[in-house]
């Protein structure tokens, strides 16, 4: 297994739309970089928010979550609170191959500021919108700014083809495009 370079990613995307909206370059004049690296895809946060809160005193369980756990907002920014939790989704689309296994990792902009940018690995056929998990681990309130670059996501292919994938074993979250949270199948 190894990593892809911006060569493999760029004609993933254009021969089988692997990222929806796809940008062949950097942008990074006056923002947070997203786009096409030597070795990666910076992805944009989109400017939809589930901001946790302890206001209705749920009890954070992953079997059976609640949406009372959850303050949603849109807009240009998120204030994240401090030593709290938000989810949010990329702009971005995809379609990841059958041999393919991505992995999320943060951007060092908020790393250095204390948020730190979570996402399991994206499986193999996965497609739809990513649903990124930011924490704020700073005593302080946090801002994450929309359609910016939040993470950069590594391409791992594998030597051979995997007999079962995302897609063929009904994930949970397949074709997701809005911001799911916990659910287990019954």
């Amino acid at each position: 297994m190894s990593i892809q370079p911006d060569s493999w990613i760029k004609k993933m995307c254009k021969e089988h739309n692997m990222i929806e909206p796809f940008l062949d370059h950097q942008v990074a004049e006056g923002k947070i970089s997203y786009g096409l690296s030597s070795m990666g895809y910076d992805v944009r946060i989109s400017d939809e928010y589930r901001i946790f809160t302890n206001v209705n005193n749920s009890l954070v369980d992953p079997k059976n979550f609640s949406d009372d756990n959850f303050i949603e907002k849109k807009g240009p920014h998120c204030v994240i609170p401090p030593n709290s939790f938000v989810l949010a989704k990329t702009v971005e689309y995809f379609r990841i191959p059958k041999d393919v296994l991505c992995i999320c990792v943060g951007k060092s902009t908020y790393a250095r500021t204390g948020i730190i940018c979570n996402v399991t690995p994206i499986e193999n056929e996965f497609e739809g919108n990513i649903v990124i998990e930011l924490s704020n681990t700073t005593p302080n309130p946090a801002k994450i700014y929309s359609n910016e670059g939040i993470a950069q996501f590594l391409f791992f292919k594998s030597e051979t083809q995997p007999e079962t994938t995302y897609k063929s074993k009904n994930g949970k979250y397949q074709g997701q495009t809005t911001i799911q949270v916990a659910k287990i199948k019954k």
